[in-house]
């Protein structure tokens, strides 16, 4: 309970330090972010190509021979990969000026795009497959066309190549990573599985376990010691459980009734400053884009914990708070920086 007190120390920190920067300040996050996760990406590339057990696998206990990236979970590798397509979205239209300005960053962006989608396919993580989905789904909720102050001078046109040239160099390299047999979370995802997983037998024993210690929880942390007084038999095997691959479930058999209203605060908070964003806003500008983009990485977050526990992680859970204080720009009154694009 103490380490996992002392582990909140690190998003508090982000949350201190972020909450003190000016607005423009936390969108200058954007590229810094999107850099450390392209990093990840590159990193598990090198891990595909080398050694299995090499130096590249920074933990002890990893997903050895899979691309985890800075992580020891590929699934955590998966969701971070994954909310990087709409924060792509935003870095090729937020606070562009120009037409030459916007034309060089979406090119950077849908170059980048479709490297994203053979990363997210040697993962194998199936869950950062349907993450990555959805991002993609998402690039039409957050995307608005910025207001050049050098607008084009020629007609518009109808069609876009840029559209069209990143859809083909992600549907080309997504085809090339099948051919080479290296898109595993597709192979996962597709395969039928000849026993059911793990993870979907655990949830019911564990939902029974938290039901008989609600409504004050085990104690935070105390999971692994507690699931092996009531671990099925069936289950039983070599390895232990380091956590519920769950963390709604995980919550509530640890924490209790106060956890269960802990995250019901979250939820209706989240769920306001959504509505406020989805609201047509009386001022269009960057807090509102960013906004969007905030609501729509927590909400990968939120459907990542339901099979798994990124924000357990240090980096993640640190992303998480940066999210949340895009998220917050959805509260400021429209006299806030007004035409601020």
């Amino acid at each position: 309970t103490w380490n996992a007190f002392y582990s909140l120390f690190v998003p508090l920190a982000v949350l201190l330090f972020g909450s003190q920067l000016s607005r423009e300040e936390r969108f200058q996050l954007l590229p810094v972010v999107l850099g450390l996760g392209l990093l990840s990406g590159f990193i598990g590339v090198l891990q595909l190509v080398g050694d299995p057990n090499g130096a590249l696998y920074f933990y002890k206990i990893t997903n050895n021979g899979s691309a985890v990236g800075f992580f020891a979970n590929r699934n955590h590798q998966a969701v971070l990969l994954a909310t990087l397509f709409p924060m792509l979205v935003v870095y090729s239209s937020a606070g562009v000026r120009s037409e030459e300005q916007l034309r060089i960053r979406s090119y950077i962006a849908l170059a980048i795009g479709a490297f994203l989608i053979p990363l997210l396919l040697i993962t194998g993580s199936r869950a950062g497959l349907i993450l990555g989905v959805l991002g993609l789904i998402s690039i039409s909720i957050i995307y608005r066309k910025p207001k050049l102050l050098t607008p084009k001078k020629h007609k518009h046109q109808s069609f876009d190549p840029r559209f069209a040239i990143g859809a083909l160099a992600a549907l080309c390299l997504g085809a090339l990573t099948l051919i080479m047999s290296r898109a595993e979370a597709i192979q996962r995802l597709v395969q039928r599985a000849q026993m059911e997983d793990d993870r979907w037998l655990m949830w019911k024993p564990i939902s029974q376990m938290a039901w008989k210690y609600f409504p004050f929880g085990s104690g935070v942390g105390s999971f692994v010691e507690v699931y092996q007084i009531d671990e099925p038999y069936a289950l039983l095997n070599a390895t232990y459980l380091n956590h519920a691959h769950n963390d709604w479930l995980e919550i509530y058999m640890t924490m209790g009734l106060l956890g269960l209203l802990l995250l019901a605060l979250g939820c209706f908070f989240y769920l306001k400053a959504v509505l406020n964003v989805l609201r047509p806003p009386l001022m269009e500008g960057r807090s509102y884009i960013f906004a969007r983009l905030g609501a729509v990485m927590i909400l990968f977050f939120a459907l990542g914990s339901i099979g798994d526990y990124p924000l357990r992680t240090p980096s993640l859970v640190s992303v998480f708070v940066i999210s949340a204080l895009w998220l917050s720009a959805s509260w400021e009154k429209s006299t806030n920086g007004a035409g601020n694009l």
